[in-house]
């Protein structure tokens, strides 16, 4: 069982949902700056996301926990992250598969989900730990909304 805690976010949301999980992937980084990470090495990423929102489904929940798990850990485990060129790119270094790449494409796929739930929970945090003493923290940008 992972027991952590993880960086809070500030929001004015009601709910608040955290999911843990583990992927095991491989990854490489396409630049000269990146020393032994330009060669495939593997990593077993420790994830967790934060899913807030004001209004629970008509089942009662904000978002399945289940289903969190399922979008992330049956399309990145065992992989090479490179091969997802629809979220990575060789020519784009902002979307080099580094642990911000990484962070930020689990937001992107989460909130591509999230946002076809009638009750819109927004994903405001993505952590993801890719060594024992390394992590990242993505936090989208949102426009101020009323809530």
């Amino acid at each position: 069982m992972i027991q952590q805690l993880y960086p809070q976010v500030q929001h004015n949301y009601q709910f608040e949902l955290n999911k843990d999980m583990h992927i095991a992937a491989a990854h490489f980084i396409p630049h000269e700056d990146a020393g032994k990470c330009q060669n495939v090495h593997g990593h077993t990423y420790f994830i967790n996301i934060t899913i807030a929102g004001n209004d629970l489904d008509d089942s009662g929940f904000l978002v399945n926990f289940s289903s969190i798990k399922k979008l992330i850990h049956n399309r990145f485990d065992h992989t090479i992250l490179n091969d997802h060129t629809e979220l990575f790119s060789k020519d784009d270094p902002n979307y080099f598969p580094t642990t911000e790449g990484v962070a930020k494409a689990i937001w992107e796929v989460v909130q591509k989900e999230l946002d076809t739930k009638a009750n819109k929970p927004k994903c405001v945090q993505v952590f993801v730990r890719e060594t024992p003493t390394s992590y990242v923290v993505f936090r989208p940008k949102y426009k101020e909304e009323k809530q």
